[in-house]
């Protein structure tokens, strides 16, 4: 492992999206979900890797987000002074709207698709993205609950047999001071690991989609929690899930693992009212992982206290530490990255079409789903209060998060849940 996690760091630090953006093929893409990721750094990221990028059909739940969704995307486009006539060939006829548009963009003639829906719609629309024998762009993270996480791992491996590539949105790991820290811990500068922290301290979001915040009165419960649904944990995952996957997909990879045990706090004290759904502000968990070793993370979004971003590890050589722009090793093997740096958001895009222009399609869609599930596993302990196993989560709960059956209809707000009182499930 530590042979081939070095051989693949340093092939990669040797590249560049700039690379990449030779190709002269084609590669025809579907948008799928037109908010602020998929109209932003969703299509533009990936215009912005490669050449030959042409977004050819978009889809989402929304009328009004469809209808806006030209013009930011192609204005996003000039932004980074991009051709915005030869990437942008969408038309009326490839643009669809409702519950079964997803649907509709997989059926047009293209070769990728990217997904950038609220998180709970990822493992259906993977599922039928792979069906369809479609490359796949899968935002993260891939799931709210142990049941999608299922779903998308064994999707994943069809998408292997089928020769598709599967890219999750998880940019931090293609970091080129991230991949040489990486890289460093493998070598042995730390040692063995012996524990660590993972900290990420954000604002509170607080005026998010402000306009969104009060039901309006034309819209149902269904389309209220979707238009809210950062705050909303059928949708979201909750914020653990659906942001600070990051953070624990690094953990890790350094780790090399997934935890085989987490025990988690939580709650909320700012963001107490309707608007922000059923959500918690803060999070604290110990993840134990193999022999013992145990990692501490923390999480909460706050407005007006001190914000973190950053992963430290611990071995009997020295430390490390790293966020999402410097590394330093301090003791026996001191060392601060100094090399080359890219956009990762790009670089992620630049790898998928390389991969398939190759005909060696990349495929982390089982890395992400674990990390996923990471997240997911210290949201269930904080919410229910309860010490959870790795193995018993993934394999056992039945948790299920959403209506049985989706329609833009009622569906009363699931109670904020209590530690001790929530039932696991």
């Amino acid at each position: 492992m530590k042979a081939s996690a070095a051989a693949g760091a340093a092939s990669v630090l040797a590249s560049s999206w700039h690379a990449y953006a030779q190709g002269s093929d084609t590669i025809r893409v579907g948008l799928i979900g037109c908010g602020g990721r998929g109209c932003g750094a969703g299509i533009i990221d990936c215009a912005t890797s490669s050449e030959g990028v042409e977004l050819v059909a978009i889809g989402d739940l929304f009328q009004d987000h469809i209808d806006t969704a030209p013009a930011r995307i192609k204005g996003n486009l000039a932004k980074r002074k991009l051709n915005v006539d030869a990437i942008y060939k969408v038309t009326p006829e490839t643009s669809f709207v409702g519950l079964d548009a997803y649907k509709k963009v997989i059926a047009c003639d293209l070769d990728m698709v990217i997904l950038t829906t609220p998180p709970y719609f990822r493992p259906e629309y993977f599922a039928a993205a792979v069906e369809a024998g479609k490359h796949v762009f899968a935002e993260k993270p891939i799931a709210v609950d142990p049941a999608g996480v299922r779903d998308f791992i064994e999707t994943s491996k069809k998408a292997k047999a089928k020769g598709l590539a599967v890219m999750p949105g998880t940019q931090m790991r293609r970091a080129r001071h991230i991949m040489a820290a990486v890289e460093r811990i493998r070598d042995g500068a730390l040692g063995d690991v012996l524990g660590g922290q993972c900290v990420r301290r954000g604002s509170g979001l607080m005026d998010w989609y402000a306009e969104t915040k009060e039901q309006k009165a034309e819209w149902s419960d269904v389309e209220w929690q979707l238009r809210r649904w950062l705050f909303v944990t059928w949708l979201s995952g909750d914020f653990i899930v659906e942001q600070h996957v990051h953070n624990l997909d690094l953990v890790n990879w350094v780790m090399g693992a997934t935890p085989i045990k987490c025990v988690a706090n939580g709650g909320r004290q700012t963001r107490t009212g309707p608007a922000y759904g059923n959500v918690f502000d803060h999070f604290a968990a110990e993840y134990e992982y193999p022999n013992g070793i145990r990692i501490q993370y923390q999480g909460s979004q706050f407005d007006g206290v001190s914000g973190r971003c950053d992963q430290h590890f611990i071995g009997p050589k020295g430390q490390i530490y790293f966020d999402f722009g410097t590394a330093t090793i301090e003791g026996e093997n001191a060392w601060k990255y100094d090399g080359p740096a890219v956009q990762p958001a790009v670089q992620e895009y630049a790898d998928l079409i390389a991969s398939i222009r190759s005909g060696e399609p990349i495929n982390e869609g089982i890395q992400v789903a674990e990390s996923t599930m990471t997240a997911i596993l210290a949201r269930m302990s904080a919410y229910t209060g309860r010490a959870l196993k790795w193995d018993w989560a993934m394999k056992a709960s039945k948790l299920k998060l959403g209506p049985e059956k989706m329609a833009l209809g009622p569906h009363e707000m699931q109670p904020i849940a209590v530690p001790g009182i929530t039932k696991l499930i």
